[in-house]
């Protein structure tokens, strides 16, 4: 039977991309290839005895709930005790009412589009940004303009002028998008004067932030600085957690963090999108928070990625040729390279995989599709041996194209 049913397809569909690194994936499965492409954790790190552990409990104490269907907004257990370390460890003021559990931080990125966006609205992004909250948005029909970083970040400079000029083009600004701590793939932090600055913007224009947060956990070094949902005095600040980089992202549990009003028509999405998240995981995330293993294994795995990302800037410093750059990253598990403007990271992504080792192609983070120069690594979920042979072998390639 000839499957031609095109027609069949919605507007929507038509937009939708498959991701890029998730297809990279696929490629890089052959046990000799060293993978700098994905964003996996260490599944070393996982804390397989303590789950089972916390699983077996709940079942036990409550099967017959962790097996029902749950409630929308999440478990309330759960929830409470993300309040309480948001309210003691950033300093939020915050209630049940604000938290949202979701099928993963992916899921919110979703819910933002879903909520927010009208085909030919305007989102705006950083230049570089995170390619699942791009090809989030642009499924819901968004116009995406990226703008420029410097070295704080997101120029709030740039924005105010790309805000202005959507709107004499007659389109309409929607919200604002950052990931503002070790940003991937950039690997770099906003400092809070530049968060500050572009909350100035966001009041000018009463415009949404989607603050996407899935790596601040893991911070290695430096201060922290203040979160958005911190900074923010006009509930304009919506939080996207996760549990996938510091836990298990098999799990699929995030958050959404936000004011009630917000938080109301992230609910109704939710609804019509899968009604709640697993109860029976949630209530064992619950479990593991109450026995103190969470933070027992945060410091663990923070110290693990630290080691990783150590090694990975030694063997770039020793290996890399004149003319490459990077960023050095306080944490998180990305960091971005900059070759010569005349070497194509598609180009090398070919004569890297001959040498079985491979990255992310840089352009696929850049809405505007410029960044032909740039790819981005994943330090944390190779073993050190292979971070240096991996860059090793990446350096080789790279002269190869000088």
């Amino acid at each position: 039977m000839d499957m031609n049913f095109d027609h069949l397809w919605s507007a929507n569909v038509g937009k939708m991309k498959k991701s890029i690194i998730r297809e990279l994936l696929k490629l890089t499965q052959k046990p000799e290839i060293i993978s700098f492409a994905g964003g996996l954790p260490d599944p070393k790190l996982f804390p397989f005895q303590d789950i089972q552990e916390c699983m077996n409990a709940v079942l036990e104490k409550d099967g017959g709930k962790a097996l029902q269907y749950g409630t929308t907004e999440g478990d309330n257990r759960l929830r409470a005790q993300l309040v309480k370390r948001y309210n003691e460890k950033e300093g939020l003021n915050i209630t049940e009412n604000n938290l949202l559990i979701t099928t993963s931080s992916q899921q919110g990125l979703d819910f933002c589009g879903r909520v927010f966006v009208d085909p030919g609205d305007v989102v705006f992004c950083e230049l570089p940004s995170y390619l699942g909250g791009l090809n989030a948005f642009s499924a819901s029909g968004a116009e995406l303009c990226g703008i420029e970083m410097d070295e704080n970040g997101m120029s709030h400079i740039k924005l105010d002028e790309a805000i202005q000029e959507t709107i004499k083009a007659g389109k309409t600004p929607k919200f604002i998008y950052v990931v503002p701590d070790f940003q991937n793939p950039a690997g770099m932090t906003m400092g809070e004067q530049r968060r500050r600055e572009i909350l100035q913007v966001a009041y000018k224009y009463k415009l949404p932030v989607v603050e996407d947060s899935p790596y601040r956990d893991l911070r290695f070094e430096g201060k922290s600085q203040p979160m958005f949902q911190q900074l923010d005095t006009q509930n304009l600040v919506i939080t996207l957690g996760t549990f996938s980089k510091v836990f298990s992202p098999g799990f699929r549990l995030g958050w959404v963090i936000a004011h009630p009003y917000w938080i109301d028509k992230f609910v109704t999405i939710k609804q019509v999108a899968d009604l709640c998240s697993s109860a029976i995981l949630q209530m064992t995330v619950a479990e593991y928070f109450e026995r103190g293993y969470y933070e027992k294994n945060l410091k663990v795995i923070i110290e693990k990625y630290h080691e990783k990302r150590d090694c990975m800037l030694d063997a770039l410093q020793k290996y890399m040729p004149e003319g490459v750059t990077w960023v050095k990253p306080e944490g998180g598990l990305f960091l971005m390279i900059t070759m010569p403007k005349h070497i194509d990271s598609e180009q090398l992504f070919l004569k890297s995989i001959e040498k079985n080792v491979a990255f992310v192609i840089g352009h696929a983070f850049y809405c505007d599709n410029s960044g032909h120069n740039t790819m981005r690594l994943n330090f944390s979920f190779t073993t050190m041996e292979d971070n240096v042979e991996g860059i090793r072998r990446l350096a080789e390639s790279i002269k190869e194209m000088l």
